[in-house]
């Protein structure tokens, strides 16, 4: 077997099994139940996993497109690329999708905007469009509201009113629910019949509705406009380099600052004894050190990185001492970490700093609006 077809034999294999987690993950979505035994618990079948397929296939559809969307544009820039590679990730305890996403390797050099511009927006903006087709047949299809008493039969005590109890004794986060963001709100409120749009933390049972949501919620991310994820790419292109150097950290310090506020209050050090207070000292400070590797690659300098972490955490207890009530998003957290330490705040720079012409323009902005649309700043709720 020559190396070219080692090469498809890898990627096809990588495709299928990544086809393989997903149907599995989705199928435990459907039903609230895993695959996998465990003492008193009724495991999912042959019959489940079938079913699974109506959450992968149309979330895979939506990834593959996505990733060929940038594939076919490098190939008509003449920018050696390879096929996309999915990351299958399934460990049978739930909350999972069955994988990490997919990426292809360019394996050129780039030597102008226009061409990451290119290479950049078409993979999301490919996606989004059938991203859109998926949410817009999820919430015209919707079974009736009662579908949800075969996943919850417990909940038939309560009839349609069961949101209003279900969720009272549940342990924390024993339920999760999917956050709004313009789009889905829209979907929701001016699309679906209201009576079939079940409870938020219900949603998640209903496959091509959390299909098409985290098609949203992964746009949005990569949409980002920082660093070497696509919205990075666009806004480099849209802006120039000079530009792009100052406003892409000015971005991730807005993005990490969000993300971190209000988990750490100066009313929670007010704890009363010693040993509660050097543990959430503790913790306190793991956050700042984690902090501090997201901004890492933001200077050269280490004390300039040390300074922007510090400014950042003073700013944050300030305004959770002033408004306790405004908190960002933790989950985001994460995503700060590997932005700012791995994949990076600022862009390759370029030979040829052409700008843009007038319909490029136009496409990174409406790349940029469909990040705003997408962009949902709770995306995932705990019970």
């Amino acid at each position: 077997m020559n190396q070219r077809n080692k090469t498809y034999l890898l990627h096809g294999g990588l495709f299928l099994i990544t086809l393989v987690t997903t149907t599995l993950a989705g199928a435990e979505w459907m039903y609230g139940r895993l695959f996998i035994p465990f003492e008193g618990t009724q495991p999912l079948g042959w019959k489940e996993f079938l079913d699974g397929f109506q959450f992968s296939v149309p979330f895979l559809a939506i990834l593959t497109v996505h990733e060929f969307g940038h594939y076919f544009t490098a190939k008509a820039n003449r920018v050696r690329v390879t096929l996309p590679y999915y990351i299958p990730l399934w460990l049978g305890l739930g909350q999972s999708i069955g994988t990490l996403g997919a990426f292809i390797r360019i394996k050129d050099y780039i030597n102008s905007r226009q061409k990451y511009f290119d290479i950049g927006i078409a993979g999301p903006l490919a996606g989004f469009v059938l991203a859109l087709i998926v949410l817009w047949y999820a919430f015209t299809h919707l079974p009736p509201p009662e579908f949800i008493f075969t996943i919850h039969p417990e909940y038939q005590k309560w009839g349609l009113d069961y949101g209003k109890y279900a969720y009272q004794n549940i342990p924390e986060g024993g339920a999760m629910g999917l956050g709004d963001n313009l789009l889905f709100y829209f979907f929701k409120t001016y699309v679906a019949d209201p009576a079939r749009v079940p409870h938020p933390y219900e949603m998640v049972h209903y496959p091509y509705v959390m299909a098409g949501y985290l098609a949203l919620f992964f746009t949005s991310l990569n949409l980002i406009p920082i660093g070497q994820l696509d919205g990075g790419h666009i806004l480099y292109a849209l802006i120039g380099r000079r530009r792009f150097r100052w406003v892409a950290p000015t971005l991730f310090i807005a993005f990490a600052f969000y993300a971190g506020l209000g988990q750490f209050k100066p009313t929670d050090f007010a704890v009363p004894s010693d040993e509660a207070f050097f543990s959430e000292l503790g913790t306190f400070g793991l956050y700042v050190v984690v902090l501090f590797l997201a901004f890492s690659r933001i200077s050269e300098n280490r004390t300039t990185s040390l300074l922007v972490t510090l400014s950042v955490v003073t700013a944050q207890l300030v305004i959770s001492w002033i408004r306790p009530d405004w908190t960002g998003y933790s989950g985001f957290m994460i995503f700060v970490l590997v932005l700012g330490r791995f994949l990076g705040i600022y862009h390759p720079e370029t030979e040829l700093e052409e700008p843009l012409d007038l319909k490029r323009q136009v496409l990174g902005w409406v790349a940029l609006l469909v990040f705003v649309l997408c962009f949902s700043p709770r995306p995932f709720l705990f019970a």
